[in-house]
């Protein structure tokens, strides 16, 4: 028999992060690498051009705005449902902070819609594969089961107050914010532990994420060959520290697997081999919120080198519409699947050409009221890859988003 659970998406107010205080008064002189040629921590603003008219006619006109923004949004959040309904068939992977697979689950999901305008809502419903049970008789043929998982309807508040939403519907890339990780946790202990799951918080083969993660980032990919996709999310100790990489591989229509080509546990080659060399590309970046304003976008060269004692060299130059040109030099070293730059940021290498970055120490970043911000990278063929970054203030909210499109030259 089928399992069924609720997850519980909407807190009135998104909280700062955990174990700090929030202040308003931040200064952020200390940019992103990636982003310092963004202006993506200034709040939105309406701008009006006029020459002292009535009060009425400034009210006319800013009423105006506020209706354009509304049928944007509504624009925006129609497009972002239709970009995940279907049926979604794939595998569910954890990965340790070092890279290490530790558990795979098949998973499927099944997206639809109900609602017109404003009041359209996004319902989700995803299935486990249950482990065999350990009291299973030797020999017996196994029928596998699959516990179904009510998500939570995503509609106009929740995606863009809650989850403070970051999309972009021409590359079909997208990255939302949670409070807590149990549709992971539930994900976890369905396919790992299944009817021997006796509730203990810490299973003795099994790690789960923290109970309150001070972030937990979903950042999803499309693939631009094939009906897939890939949504990635970082899990944040309290603490700040990086806990855990979760990743769900889907492939949309029907309950056909991801062919055994795709499988990401096929790992015989060094990870950062694909990534070294030269990227050219275009990056854009859009204001957190089912409005999503871009403020930005520029032109990127990415240029990543490995020394002949291993370490790592990477250079990034970034020209923004304004022909103002931001040159970044990180030098780094790798142990493993992990890297380490200098200034605090680490990459997890992972199978399939994905990566994920995060700060070594948010807390740290915090504390010295400075942004940062997390990244997933999806290498999907030899010379192509797209990157989404999300940017958050000194207290844990999300800004901005941007997504990266390059070409190895």
């Amino acid at each position: 028999m089928a399992i069924l659970c609720y997850l519980s998406l909407a807190p009135p107010v998104p909280k700062p992060f955990h174990g700090f205080s929030a202040r308003r008064d931040v200064n952020f002189a200390t940019t992103l690498p990636y982003l310092n040629s963004a202006p993506f921590l200034r709040s939105p603003k309406t701008r009006l051009v006029y020459s002292a008219p009535p009060s009425s006619t400034a009210a006319a006109v800013e009423d105006d705005e506020k209706v354009d923004e509304e049928s944007m949004s509504i624009d925006v959040l129609q497009r972002f449902i239709n970009l995940n309904l279907g049926n979604w068939s794939g595998s569910f992977h954890q990965y340790d902070h070092e890279g290490n697979l530790m558990h795979k689950i098949s998973t499927k999901l099944a997206v639809s819609s109900y609602g017109e305008d404003e009041l359209m809502s996004l319902i989700q419903t995803l299935y486990i594969k249950q482990a065999p049970s350990s009291t299973s008789v030797s020999g017996d043929a196994y029928e596998p089961e699959w516990a179904e998982y009510k998500i939570k309807e995503t509609n106009m508040f929740t995606v863009d107050k809650y989850q403070q939403i970051g999309f972009f519907p021409n590359e079909k890339a997208f990255a939302l914010r949670y409070q807590t990780a149990g549709m992971l946790e539930t994900v976890l202990r369905q396919g790992v532990l299944g009817e021997d799951d006796t509730g203990e918080e810490s299973p003795r083969n099994l790690k789960l994420p923290s109970r309150q993660p001070s972030i937990v980032c979903e950042s999803c990919l499309y693939s631009m060959e094939k009906d897939i996709r890939a949504r990635a999310f970082h899990i944040m100790d309290p603490k700040g520290f990086l806990e855990m990489l979760l990743i769900f591989l889907e492939e949309q229509g029907g309950a056909v697997l991801l062919p055994p080509s795709f499988d990401i546990s096929n790992d015989d080659t060094s990870r950062i081999i694909p990534h070294l060399g030269k990227w050219k590309g275009h990056s854009i970046t859009k204001r957190s919120g089912v409005y999503g304003a871009t403020i930005a976008e520029a032109d990127t060269i990415a240029v990543l080198e490995m020394d002949d004692k291993g370490q790592l060299i990477q250079d990034i130059t970034s020209t923004s519409d304004g022909d103002v040109t931001t040159n970044v030099h990180w030098p780094g070293s790798m142990s493993n699947n992990l890297v380490k730059f200098d200034g605090g940021f680490q990459i997890t290498l992972l199978p399939g050409g994905m990566y994920m970055g995060c700060p070594s120490d948010i807390a740290k970043s915090v504390a010295e009221l400075r942004s940062f911000h997390l990244e997933f990278c999806w290498l999907e063929s030899p010379d192509k890859r797209q990157r989404l970054v999300r940017t958050y203030d000194a207290e844990g909210l999300a800004v901005s988003s941007t997504y990266f499109f390059e070409t190895k030259i």
